[in-house]
């Protein structure tokens, strides 16, 4: 029976939607750029990103021109059907990448899921039935689906839920030795962040990304690569492993790819592509004319000089911030990750109090991220105007302080 709408507010959330999200306090109804408005005309500056999403900002002219241009135009065909920017989105990227071949989805659970199962469907027919162990890392994420929630690390999001797919082997990250320990001629993939994002911001070294690669032609394994938070751009690079000078054999991508709007990307060769089939894997949205039409507009604008040289100096702006708090405050012992995927981890008096900060800094009218109960996360967009920066980080400077003092 139909009934009159009651107000919208963060209590309605308690009342439709499943328990699986504690968000904060007040809605966002408004964005532009690196400011946010809430119901009540709040405005509060961005450092979130939507957790690495929106990298041009919040209604970029170009992106909202490619979404209404498309809307205007054609939505979806499914995948009975091709269509103009999806095959112009997946030439622009085979041009700028490794990559010989693409397929679209729709997010980095499906893009991860796509690259795990297309890893093992190459070792098996490829190579042979059993050769299908896939090792990846300790406090890894690589998604919420069952497989891709079992390939990542932490026991937390993965126990509870029944069986999980076996021969997947977890060792320390930026560990080579360990991985020397469990890789074998039965190992189908290493899967790996070049940055760990929910694991704490810890980006890996040279020699590890290297020797694993080295591992995985030493014993005929592909080397997989989950860029969904730390790709397009977000490095300086276009993607991390260009930083690195290490090929993957399958790269995934989401998150900023389409600035807000949900698509995501599988990269890989010829080769690897090949052992698919028609049917092998779908997905109904998968490379929709809408999400390829603002994903072709976002790397379009993010794939330039301009974008990605400005990325450095605007992390090292974040950089000299957060040293002016730890100076005031000592609370941070570290201060890492790469160009605007930024970590600061809490001193062990304050253990376990990133959410507190957090918090704190949203009443304060800044959003922040934290990756862990011990490490506060910054993934602002890749334009975010200096002014906005120094703003931003008085506020939550301010934060810091309250937390700190009690």
């Amino acid at each position: 029976m139909a009934t009159e709408q009651s107000a919208i507010t963060r209590a309605t959330f308690d009342e439709v939607i499943l328990p699986i999200y504690a968000p904060a306090e007040f809605i966002p109804v408004k964005g532009k750029g690196s400011r946010v408005w809430d119901q009540q005309g709040k405005e509060y500056i961005d450092f979130a990103g939507g957790i690495a999403v929106t990298a041009l900002g919040h209604c970029h002219p170009a992106l909202v021109d490619a979404l209404k241009t498309q809307g205007e135009t054609l939505w979806h065909t499914s995948n009975v059907f091709t269509n103009e920017p999806a095959l112009r989105l997946a030439r622009n990227i085979i041009d700028a990448t490794f990559a010989e071949r693409v397929l679209f989805m729709n997010s980095g659970t499906e893009a991860n899921e796509t690259a795990f199962k297309l890893a093992r469907y190459y070792a098996s027919t490829r190579h042979s039935p059993w050769k299908t162990k896939i090792i990846a890392f300790h406090n890894a994420f690589h998604g919420r689906s069952l497989f891709t929630v079992s390939v990542g690390g932490q026991p937390k999001y993965s126990d509870g839920f029944g069986p999980k797919p076996a021969d997947i082997i977890h060792v320390p990250f930026n560990d080579l030795h360990a991985v020397k320990a469990v890789m074998d001629d039965h190992t189908c993939a290493i899967v790996v962040e070049p940055i760990q994002g929910e694991g704490g911001v810890t980006a890996a070294t040279p020699e590890f990304l290297q020797g694993l690669r080295d591992l995985c032609d030493q014993h005929q394994a592909l080397l997989v690569f989950d860029e969904v938070q730390c790709g397009m751009g977000r490095t300086g690079n276009l993607f991390a492993y260009q930083h690195y000078g290490v090929t993957p054999d399958i790269l995934t991508s989401a998150k900023a790819l389409g600035g807000g709007f949900p698509v995501s990307a599988v990269l890989t060769t010829q080769e690897i592509a090949s052992a698919f089939h028609v049917g092998s894997h779908g997905s109904t949205y998968g490379g929709n004319p809408l999400a390829c039409a603002v994903a072709g507009a976002a790397f379009d604008i993010i794939n330039t000089p301009a974008v990605l040289e400005g990325v450095q100096s605007r992390r090292q702006r974040f950089v000299d911030h957060l040293q002016q708090i730890n100076q005031q405050y000592d609370v941070f012992s570290d201060i890492r990750g790469m160009g605007l995927l930024i970590g600061a981890e809490l001193k062990p008096q304050y253990a376990g109090r990133a959410r507190d900060v957090l918090y704190a800094a949203a009443a304060e009218g800044v959003m922040v991220l934290n990756a862990g109960p011990n490490v506060m996360r910054f993934a602002p967009s890749l334009v975010v105007e200096q002014e906005d920066i120094d703003a931003g980080m008085a506020r939550f400077a301010a934060a810091v302080g309250k937390v700190v003092n009690g």
